[in-house]
């Protein structure tokens, strides 16, 4: 009886982990493949607003308001909005001065959503293009002129590729090397294999009028680009990925706000499996809607961190146990360390193809060394899950001068 459980178990383990690796390593290669786009002047010049929602943001949000305004895209055809919530008097008042559009807001419990809800209620409808930055987030010059080039091509959403602003410290450089790998597998990768880029929940834009639409259906705490991706998919909206346009992300560098991030993102993630997992079933027998139902499924992979990891810890356990006894199967449970091991090489094949040529450096080093602390914050995160969801989480901005490295 124990061995049979314990095979069963193993089984079990090793098609969730299995499958995950293959399926990253699969997206991985699809990756390395270019992803063009024909550059040519625009049909037109689209009238933009660009979003900024911010919650007691005041460390960054004057220089965020000052760089977002340099745009090389036409100043008549675009407005940056800033929706101020919870913010200061005197950055208010600086915030005054700047040629924008700023909307104060405030609420018993804030989230992004509603902040987004607020600011478009009070716009009105003069735009065509909506895009969505975090209150940290700097675009390079172009990225306006590249949105509209995207729309240009008829796309109604589409994702920038949002890039690491500072990697000053041990988190901050996994936190970079984490995006980066997730921008190759669920946008690039996605792309070039015709199906829809992942939403990251910045450095976004979608046709005005339905993201004003959708977002006042959305009532999520936590997670409202999730929200926003499965229903789209679900309804047929295909999701671009520009892997030129780049915004600039701040990236965590204490392990606390690492932990708290991480934790609402695995909430939101379960959230949303449970809502759209027999939806996405259904339409992939009904409609046979890929892009919804492959969406559906990664709300239930495990994070890439969480996935190497596991993988890792399975691989050596097995591994340990065939060395013990001088083959290659644990003969009382009958267990196949070469099974493991070929899972474990998809997985770090995935992750080596995923991070891009100009971060192996001196500091890669340092994070994959740092690889097993990171996989126990995300462990620890996972265990804390409960409740996440239902809580607004803030993850404060602004660089820490205590964690920059010395010169």
């Amino acid at each position: 009886m124990i061995k049979l459980i314990f095979n069963l178990f193993e089984i079990i383990v090793f098609v969730y982990l299995g499958f995950a690796s293959l399926y990253i390593f699969i997206f991985a290669v699809a990756g390395i493949l270019p992803l063009k786009h024909r550059r040519r002047e625009p049909l037109l010049l689209r009238k933009i607003a660009v979003l900024i929602p911010g919650y007691k943001e005041d460390a960054v949000i004057l220089e965020v308001a000052r760089q977002a305004l340099e745009q090389s895209y036409p100043p008549e055809r675009f407005d940056v909005v800033i929706i101020a919530d919870s913010f200061k008097q005197e950055t208010l008042e600086a915030l005054g001065l700047m040629p924008l559009k700023l909307i104060p807001v405030s609420f018993d419990k804030s989230t992004k959503s509603k902040a987004l809800n607020a600011g478009m209620a009070q716009l009105g409808d003069d735009y065509e293009v909506a895009v969505v930055l975090d209150a940290d987030n700097i675009m390079e010059p172009d990225f306006l002129y590249k949105i509209n080039l995207a729309f240009d091509r008829d796309h109604q959403v589409v994702q920038g590729h949002r890039v690491a602003k500072n990697m000053n410290n041990t988190m901050a450089l996994l936190d970079s090397v984490s995006e980066e790998i997730n921008n190759h597998i669920f946008r690039k990768g996605h792309r070039i294999l015709g199906l829809s880029s992942a939403l990251i929940g910045s450095g976004m834009a979608f046709r005005y009028d339905l993201f004003k639409k959708r977002m006042a259906e959305i009532k999520a705490i936590g997670g409202f680009d999730k929200e926003l991706e499965l229903t789209m998919l679900r309804d047929g909206i295909k999701i671009e990925y520009l892997h030129d346009a780049f915004v600039y992300d701040e990236k965590v560098q204490k392990q606390e706000v690492f932990e708290n991030q991480r934790r609402r993102w695995l909430s939101a993630q379960f959230v949303y499996f449970r809502r759209f997992a027999w939806d996405g079933l259904i339409q992939l027998i009904a409609r046979f809607n890929v892009d919804f139902f492959d969406k559906v499924y990664q709300m239930i992979m495990p994070p890439r961190i969480l996935l190497l990891g596991a993988v890792t810890l399975f691989t050596l356990i097995v591994g340990f146990f065939s060395l013990v006894n001088y083959v290659p199967t644990w003969e009382f449970l009958e267990i196949d360390f070469m099974k493991w091991l070929y899972v474990w090489i998809l997985t770090a094949m995935a992750m080596i193809l995923s991070i891009p040529g100009k971060m192996y450096n001196r500091k890669m080093l340092i994070a994959v060394v740092s690889l097993p602390w990171a996989f126990w914050i995300m462990f620890r995160s996972l265990l804390k899950i409960r409740g996440a969801n239902k809580t607004f989480i803030h993850t404060q901005h602004g660089i820490d001068e205590k964690s920059k490295p010395e010169n």
